[in-house]
Protein backbone atom coordinates (compact mmCIF):
# COMPACT_ATOMS: atom_id res chain seq x y z
CA UNK A 1 0.00 0.00 0.00
CA UNK A 2 1.02 3.88 -0.67
CA UNK A 3 2.24 5.90 1.79
CA UNK A 4 3.43 8.84 -0.71
CA UNK A 5 0.93 10.45 -2.22
CA UNK A 6 1.56 10.51 -5.98
CA UNK A 7 0.78 13.82 -6.76
CA UNK A 8 3.47 14.87 -4.17
CA UNK A 9 5.48 12.65 -5.40
CA UNK A 10 5.47 14.35 -8.85
CA UNK A 11 5.90 17.60 -8.27
CA UNK A 12 9.18 17.40 -7.55
CA UNK A 13 11.39 18.25 -10.76
CA UNK A 14 14.22 15.43 -9.80
CA UNK A 15 11.43 12.92 -9.51
CA UNK A 16 9.61 13.70 -12.78
CA UNK A 17 13.07 13.62 -14.47
CA UNK A 18 14.13 10.31 -12.88
CA UNK A 19 10.41 9.18 -13.85
CA UNK A 20 11.47 10.27 -17.89
CA UNK A 21 14.80 8.52 -17.61
CA UNK A 22 12.93 5.28 -16.37
CA UNK A 23 10.64 5.37 -19.08
CA UNK A 24 12.94 4.80 -21.15
CA UNK A 25 15.14 1.73 -19.84
CA UNK A 26 14.95 0.53 -16.59
CA UNK A 27 18.12 1.67 -14.40
CA UNK A 28 20.08 1.45 -11.68
CA UNK A 29 20.31 4.36 -8.83
CA UNK A 30 24.47 5.09 -10.16
CA UNK A 31 23.14 5.76 -13.75
CA UNK A 32 20.04 7.72 -12.61
CA UNK A 33 22.44 9.84 -10.82
CA UNK A 34 24.74 10.30 -13.71
CA UNK A 35 21.96 12.88 -15.44
CA UNK A 36 21.44 15.21 -12.06
CA UNK A 37 23.06 17.44 -9.81
CA UNK A 38 22.18 15.96 -7.10
CA UNK A 39 24.12 13.03 -5.25
CA UNK A 40 23.53 9.19 -5.41
CA UNK A 41 21.80 9.16 -1.55
CA UNK A 42 19.52 12.27 -2.79
CA UNK A 43 18.80 9.96 -5.81
CA UNK A 44 17.82 7.00 -3.53
CA UNK A 45 15.34 8.74 -1.41
CA UNK A 46 13.54 10.48 -4.43
CA UNK A 47 13.38 6.97 -5.66
CA UNK A 48 12.00 6.05 -2.15
CA UNK A 49 9.26 8.71 -2.53
CA UNK A 50 8.59 7.19 -5.71
CA UNK A 51 8.73 3.47 -4.56
CA UNK A 52 6.55 4.88 -1.33
CA UNK A 53 3.82 6.15 -4.03
CA UNK A 54 3.59 3.11 -6.27
CA UNK A 55 5.53 4.90 -9.51
CA UNK A 56 7.94 2.76 -9.56
CA UNK A 57 8.96 -0.58 -8.90
CA UNK A 58 12.74 -2.26 -8.29
CA UNK A 59 13.83 -5.48 -8.78
CA UNK A 60 17.54 -7.13 -7.32
CA UNK A 61 20.20 -8.62 -9.72
CA UNK A 62 22.39 -9.72 -7.81
CA UNK A 63 23.91 -6.87 -5.75
CA UNK A 64 21.96 -4.39 -8.30
CA UNK A 65 18.47 -2.92 -7.43
CA UNK A 66 16.88 -2.38 -11.14
CA UNK A 67 13.62 0.26 -10.66
CA UNK A 68 11.66 0.53 -13.47
CA UNK A 69 8.12 2.45 -13.76
CA UNK A 70 5.41 1.05 -12.29
CA UNK A 71 2.34 0.94 -14.54
CA UNK A 72 -0.35 0.33 -12.24
CA UNK A 73 0.27 3.17 -9.84
CA UNK A 74 0.19 5.65 -13.00
CA UNK A 75 -2.95 3.49 -13.79
CA UNK A 76 -4.49 4.71 -10.51
CA UNK A 77 -3.47 8.81 -11.60
CA UNK A 78 -5.13 8.28 -14.57
CA UNK A 79 -8.08 7.58 -13.09
CA UNK A 80 -8.55 10.40 -11.01
CA UNK A 81 -7.63 12.66 -14.08
CA UNK A 82 -10.12 11.13 -16.92
CA UNK A 83 -13.02 11.82 -14.11
CA UNK A 84 -12.04 15.85 -14.97
CA UNK A 85 -12.80 15.06 -19.22
CA UNK A 86 -15.66 13.00 -18.87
Amino acid sequence: MSNTDPFSAIADPNRRFLLEELRRAPRTVNELAEGLPISRPAVSQHLKALLDSNLVSVTSEGTKRIYTVNNRGFDMLNLWLDQFWA
